[in-house]
């Protein structure tokens, strides 16, 4: 296993760097000037996905590329004799990678990260996901575990809510529930740091990160309140790897068995099905 006092380092470095990410305010990073952007569904632990992911975004060839990713925690890959899941290692890779490449890799906030950060449990399969996931760690990193776990949560304490596009392209986990927007708090992505309550059930970071209401005019309402005009996010499971819900979104999906990234350009306009152009599912095995 690697070496926890290298991991704990690299965690907290990535951490920094992320509260630092150019280009951000509070809760919301703007790539003012990326040139296109590659955005990838949810990953859960996929780590052969995020190796095709960073295989097609090629950063070191594309200078002005910007990666983004999210939920990379609670997998169904889990270590043997049932020792607990595998998805902190994907963590433990994008912190390397965002200290690589500080300006241009964005980890945005999704549900699971918020549930470490407020014990709040999710279950699947008759498994508890936040028990699974810090046995994983306990397996991983033993008498150090503790420190790293807490240094995980910090991590995800770090993370911004969003990701937005001069060409007017909103990239957040998802989209709130229409009977939430009345009373939708938008402070919190002027925030750096989020109270209690806006992580709650009902509060303003939970219904950015656990919605799932696609209706057409759901999304126009959001749009004229975050100032965008295209959404692409996550968190809803995709059969072919994406969807396009209604006229203003689509959603990606990273795990198996079609994980899913879409490249758009960061300035041009855009249109719906110029960015439809940009999905691509990859080929993993």
């Amino acid at each position: 296993m690697p070496d926890p006092e290298k991991i704990l380092t690299t965690i907290r470095r990535a951490t920094a760097l992320i509260r630092s990410t150019p280009g951000r305010s509070g809760g919301l990073v703007t790539l003012s000037d990326a040139e296109d952007v590659l955005v990838v569904g949810d990953l859960h632990g996929n780590i052969p996905a995020f190796r095709k992911v960073l295989e097609a975004a090629d950063l070191n060839q594309h200078p002005k590329r910007h990666l983004v990713l999210q939920e990379l925690v609670h997998g169904n890959r889990h270590y043997p004799d049932e020792q607990g899941d595998q998805s902190h290692r994907l963590v433990d890779l994008v912190a390397a990678l965002k200290c690589q490449y500080p300006e241009r890799v964005h980890f945005i906030l999704g549900n699971h990260e918020l549930s470490e950060l407020t014990g709040r449990i999710i279950g699947k399969n008759g498994m508890a996901l936040n028990a699974v996931f810090r046995q994983g760690i306990t397996t991983a990193y033993g008498e150090r575990s503790d420190a790293v776990y807490d240094a995980y949560k910090a991590l995800f304490a770090a993370l911004p809510l969003a990701v937005r596009t001069p060409n007017r392209v909103f990239l957040g986990h998802t989209i709130p529930d229409a009977i939430y927007l009345d009373d939708l708090d938008l402070g919190v992505y002027a925030l750096d740091d989020w109270p209690p309550e806006a992580m709650k059930r009902g509060g303003a970071v939970y219904n950015l990160t656990w919605g799932r209401d696609t209706a057409p005019e759901t999304l126009d309402r959001f749009a004229k309140m975050v100032d965008a005009d295209w959404f692409i996010t996550g968190h809803q499971p995709c059969d072919e790897g994406f969807r396009q819900p209604n006229h203003r979104q689509i959603i990606i999906d990273g795990t198996d068995p079609y994980p899913t990234y879409i490249l758009f350009p960061a300035q041009e306009p855009v249109t719906i099905e110029s960015l439809l152009s940009g999905v691509r599912v990859m080929p993993v095995t």
